[in-house]
Formats: structure tokens, C-alpha cells, sequence
């Protein structure tokens, strides 16, 4: 029999809006920031159709999350206040980003350094 995979149980965004905590019926509980979950946004706009069309974006240090839609029973879009909402963030995305967090924000991180751009926003 396959093992399921985890399914979430409550989405709770905090009252600044910046921070989505997901809590999983395996007992997981992720809290991710907004700006994270914006420049990790699973969008085509973002993620391209490649590796190599995949973009950096700068300046979402302040960003936060406006609404959330449920998108099935699979998924959430989110609505950020920088207007970006074609990101359809699964449930298997969500463990993604928990779970390879550390790579993918250090990779960000890295790639802001290396293009001079910043995760503030241009004044």
C-alpha cells in the first residue's frame, strides 16, 4: 500500500501578514515568510519553462500575503500585495519549500549577491 503523502490541516496567516504557517495531519507545522513564498512562487513567471528562463526577483523583503484561494483540494493561489497571483502552491510544493528551505533561500540569496540586486525594495 503507498504511504500518503501528508495533507494539510490548517493554513493560518499571522496578523501582519507575512508569515503562513501550514500544519500537516503527520504533525509537521511550517511556518514560511511571505517573502519567500514570493520569490519561491511556483509561477511561470518565476520558474519559467526552464532552468534557464528561471528569474530572480528583487526587492520582496516588505511583501505580503493578501488573500489566499483554495484552487481544488490539491492546492492555494496566493495573492501577494506586489499584485503576483499565478503562483498555484500545492500541498507537495508546500513540504518542498519546508524541507529544502535552506538550499532554496540560500540559492536566492546567493543569486541576488551575484546579479548586485537586493531584498529590499528599489526606493
Amino acid at each position: 500500500m503507498p504511504e500518503s503523502k501528508p495533507w494539510p490541516t490548517e493554513l493560518r496567516l499571522s496578523k501582519d501578514r507575512r508569515t503562513l504557517t501550514v500544519v500537516f495531519d503527520n504533525g509537521e507545522s511550517h511556518a514560511y515568510a511571505a517573502e519567500y513564498l514570493r520569490v519561491c512562487s511556483p509561477s511561470a513567471e518565476v520558474q519559467g519553462h526552464s532552468a534557464a528562463q528561471r528569474k530572480t526577483v528583487p526587492g520582496k523583503r516588505n511583501v505580503t500575503i493578501i488573500q489566499i484561494e483554495p484552487v481544488g483540494n490539491y492546492a492555494v493561489r496566493l495573492h501577494f500585495d506586489d499584485l503576483h497571483n499565478t503562483g498555484i502552491f500545492s500541498w507537495d510544493y508546500f513540504q518542498k519549500l519546508a524541507h529544502e528551505r535552506e538550499s532554496l533561500w540560500g540559492g536566492y540569496l546567493a543569486e541576488l549577491e551575484e546579479k548586485g540586486m537586493s531584498r529590499d525594495p528599489a526606493v
